[in-house]
């Protein structure tokens, strides 16, 4: 489906990243893998061969907080490959505290990661799809940013500010026929939501245990969602937030 095509990954380490790498990669694309850590990436590009024998996965190592690191990352994707159709931030943090202590730096540090770097990723790779009048841009928000949660406050803004980036950028970009659309996963089991807090984990588990489906999300729930806006078959879907929560908020 994706043979000859090219996707940018960010925070392609591990979890959401990871599975959207090797998703894209079974389906034919070659992959640019964006993060700080060589070895996870490694291993996900080890994962993307693995399940593509042949599949090409460069890894790039940079901060997405950084616009130049961003901006040089969509260069080596272009220089690489000769195109980029495909862009997916999903880089991001999750660090929770009450709206009465939360401090400024950490505020700061969720808008650099979350929200600011898929600025300079959209901005960046429109130019080159702009060129070639193609292009799809996927961007990883949160169910939170949707309807909230106490003590994540912070998240939950910079996850809502995706959303309207997504919308915004779509209307921008769309006369070069360059799609822009967001996901929002509910509680997906990743590294990050081992972090939680144990209470909080129980009390998501009960929420789940009365969802539609019953049970907690896997990133290739995620990765699959990615892969539908950036095929083909979404030809005409733009400017949309698709909920991927098994049910948990509806």
């Amino acid at each position: 489906m994706f043979n000859g095509k090219v996707a940018l990954i960010t925070g392609a380490s591990r979890g959401i990243g990871r599975a959207i790498a090797v998703e894209f990669a079974r389906l034919g694309a070659d992959v640019v893998l964006v993060g700080r850590d060589r070895g996870s990436l490694e291993e996900t590009a080890g994962e993307c061969a693995a399940e593509r024998p042949g599949a090409s996965a460069e890894v790039v190592l940079g901060d997405v907080a950084d616009q130049r690191a961003v901006e040089a990352a969509v260069s080596t994707a272009v220089e690489r490959f000769g195109r980029l159709d495909f862009a997916i931030a999903n880089a991001g943090q999750s660090i929770d505290g009450l709206i009465l202590r939360l401090k400024p730096e950490v505020i700061d540090q969720l808008l650099d990661v979350n929200l600011k770097s898929a600025f300079y990723l959209c901005s960046a790779v429109a130019k080159p799809m702009m060129k070639q009048r193609s292009g799809s841009i996927v961007l990883i928000s949160s169910i939170i940013g949707l309807i909230g949660n106490a003590g994540q406050s912070a998240y939950a803004a910079t996850k809502a500010g995706l959303i309207g980036l997504g919308k915004s950028a779509a209307k921008e970009l769309g006369s070069r026929n360059i799609r822009v659309n967001a996901v929002a996963p509910g509680f997906i089991e990743t590294a990050m939501t081992e972090k939680l807090p144990e209470a909080a984990k129980e009390a998501l588990r009960g929420q789940i245990e009365r969802s539609a489906l019953g049970r907690a999300g896997t990133p290739r729930d995620v990765a699959g969602v990615v892969a539908f806006l950036c095929s083909d078959a979404a030809a005409y879907v733009t400017g949309q937030t698709i909920v991927v929560d098994g049910g948990l908020s509806s």
